[in-house]
């Protein structure tokens, strides 16, 4: 075991339940907001203010309410206690009560995002949901205008998280150590940080609600965002914990890759789902902190006096958007590239091919790394930058679809002349690159002026985000469910179920987007609560097709109920795939692998003679992996 991880699984043993881990962390989280609170109260009387003003006093009382929730949801006793010297608590339950622990161990903190952005997935659908309901009728709608665009809102930054966190901090945690022959990630309690820094998050946005929500959308431009309810500034301290949590795993995704690989993998025989990671955690450290730095300007704005974005104070509301799209265009890759990453995983071992152009994709995914940060201005051509900035960020935009168009051929490649195998994964895998060819075709209207400044805040941009995000990510997301699932849970889910849900899914999804190229084309807006009547027809089919789609989840949470229950105990290697993590147990012991693995050869060398990925000492002698 190595030093980090064996110091927190020895120790005191621990006389806790997970609930009263969880109660401790709440109870803190309440001792430490009056603390920090009060403190603040103490200094504005001593200034010759009030002792309370509701948006200052929260801000500094949540920074000691997240300190007092993290050290008593477990950080204390299985961390901080080592820096005073003393022993540290070791791991807790190995039973279902570990998922609700401050554990390290990568497979279960993996399992704890999964399952937390799968049920938040299933929320912001809900409320997908409701938004579609509310465009059956543009005469007599469901909703009022403020409260369809708090629920918009809400929609928005909800799925935003799911499409940033959950491939990376739930398939990542669980994969990527075991794809790369290591026991746990470099940093196991960093980890546990990371994932635990999640629930204040949610709390926020759901609290945000009872002081009026916001209702400036997911980037949340100022000025708007500067004057609207208190809401804003809870969805604003959920952000920046957000994107710290974002910012350390990236970190550790880094440092576990390059220095915890097992011996003999070197660069070029990285499996490629571990490649989109690495890349994606680059992006996600080198960006992410500009949206929290937008945010904690606006937020300063609000409780501080001062006037960042304040154009009535000499501010510059224009700033918030180079400094919020300076991330939040790289973060599409951090939501695309991961599922890329797991498209070109699956497709070898479901075509019985080696990977095409393996070390051209690798080209594709670094080049979008170098280049993700030069093109956020073309997000910005009406809002009032520039003329001489247009051209530039044009010719960036359309330069970078080249190295993701290295990725997507590698994909089309593999596909091309192989023996496909249309199980569950493969298929999500199939429509993934169908989807994204889509998203990535109408992108390119959306990255030249002309069109950009005709289409721009339709319904055109809303079905090519989603074709991009959705049909992109999210379908990719359930490949690796279904393909990991087997792995994670040891048991085998119902194919039928599946490919129900696939079924369902696919045409829902395209039934309900495909029409809103249409919409946008035809000239109706996103983000408002109603639209021209004559345009009622096509989204009374939008709104059935979207409840389509909503409903093929019903198919995947019955499948994924009924087999944790009742499923059949899966084979070691279903899919007879050639990585390292079929050759071990499923789910696989604390350490991962018997003994340190050895790789020999590349992951998809399907077809060459006497191939071996790697070799394992199973009892003294080395046996080989497939």
């Amino acid at each position: 075991m190595m030093g980090t991880t064996a110091a927190t699984r020895s120790g005191v043993p621990s006389t806790w339940s997970a609930f009263s881990w969880i109660g401790r962390g709440l109870l803190w989280a309440v001792i430490c907001f009056g603390l920090g609170a009060g403190a603040l109260a103490i200094i504005r009387l001593l200034t010759g203010h009030s002792a309370w003003s509701f948006e200052a006093s929260f801000s500094v009382g949540y920074l000691g309410a997240l300190a007092g929730w993290l050290l008593g949801v477990g950080a204390w006793e299985r961390w901080a206690r080592e820096w005073l010297g003393r022993p540290v608590v070791a791991e807790g339950p190995r039973d279902w009560r570990r998922y609700l622990t401050f554990t390290t161990d990568h497979k279960v903190i993996g399992i704890q995002y999964l399952a937390t952005f799968v049920v938040v997935f299933l929320l912001s659908g809900l409320l997908a949901m409701l938004i579609r309901a509310q465009m059956l009728n543009p005469v007599q709608p469901l909703l009022d205008a403020g409260t369809y665009n708090r629920v918009m809102s809400m929609h928005g930054i909800l799925m935003i998280a799911v499409a940033v966190a959950s491939i990376v901090g739930g398939v990542g945690n669980y994969i990527v150590p075991l794809l790369i022959g290591a026991e746990d990630m470099a940093f196991p309690r960093l980890n546990a940080l990371s994932y635990w820094l999640i629930p204040p998050v949610a709390v926020l946005l759901l609290l945000s609600q009872a002081f009026g929500g916001w209702d400036s959308g997911w980037t949340a431009y100022a000025p708007l965002s500067e004057r609207n309810a208190s809401g804003q500034a809870l969805f604003n301290l959920a952000i920046i914990t957000f994107g710290l949590s974002s910012i350390l795993g990236g970190l550790n995704f880094i440092a576990t890759i390059v220095h915890l690989r097992a011996r003999g993998m070197t660069w070029s025989r990285i499996p490629i789902f571990v490649w989109s990671i690495f890349v994606t955690s680059w992006i996600a450290l080198l960006y992410t902190q500009f949206f929290a730095a937008a945010l904690l300007m606006v937020q300063l704005d609000r409780i501080a006096g001062t006037s960042f974005f304040k154009a009535s104070a000499g501010g510059a509301p224009l700033l918030y958007q180079h400094v919020f799209w300076f991330y939040s265009h790289p973060a599409v890759y951090v939501m695309a590239l991961p599922g890329f990453g797991i498209v070109l995983e699956i497709l070898p071992h479901f075509a019985r091919k080696p990977l095409y152009a393996y070390r051209w994709a690798i080209a594709g995914f670094l080049g979008i790394l170098l280049m993700s940060g030069g093109v956020w201005a073309h997000h910005m051509f009406v809002a009032g930058i520039s003329e001489t900035l247009l051209a530039p960020f044009l010719v960036t935009t359309e330069i970078i679809s080249i190295p993701t168009g290295l990725v997507f051929l590698s994909a089309l490649g593999t596909i091309w002349m192989g023996r496909l195998w249309l199980r569950p994964p493969m298929l999500f895998a199939l429509g993934m690159i169908f989807n994204f060819l889509i998203g990535g075709i109408t992108g390119i209207f959306l990255a030249d002026v002309p069109t950009d400044i005709a289409l721009h805040d339709t319904y055109f941009v809303v079905a090519h985000f989603h074709y991009t995000i959705i049909g992109g990510e999210i379908f990719a997301l359930f490949a690796a469910l279904y393909y990991w699932f087997p792995k994670m849970t040891g048991r085998m889910y119902d194919e039928k179920l599946a490919q129900i849900h696939f079924w369902l899914m696919m045409i829902g999804f395209n039934g309900t987007f495909l029409p809103m190229f249409w919409l946008g084309l035809h000239g109706m807006n996103r983000r408002i609560a109603t639209y021209p009547v004559q345009l009622q027809g096509v989204n009374e089919i939008v709104s059935m097709m979207g409840f389509v789609l909503g409903s093929s989840f019903l198919f995947f949470v019955a499948n994924m109920v009924y087999t944790l229950l009742r499923g059949p105990k899966a084979a070691a290697n279903p899919w007879g795939a050639r990585t390292l993590e079929w050759q071990t147990s499923s789910p696989p012991p604390i350490e991962n692998f018997p003994h340190p693995p050895v790789v020999t050869g590349h992951p998809y060398d399907y077809g060459v003679p006497n191939s071996v990925h790697g070799v394992v000492p199973r009892g003294g002698t080395f046996e080989a992996l497939a």
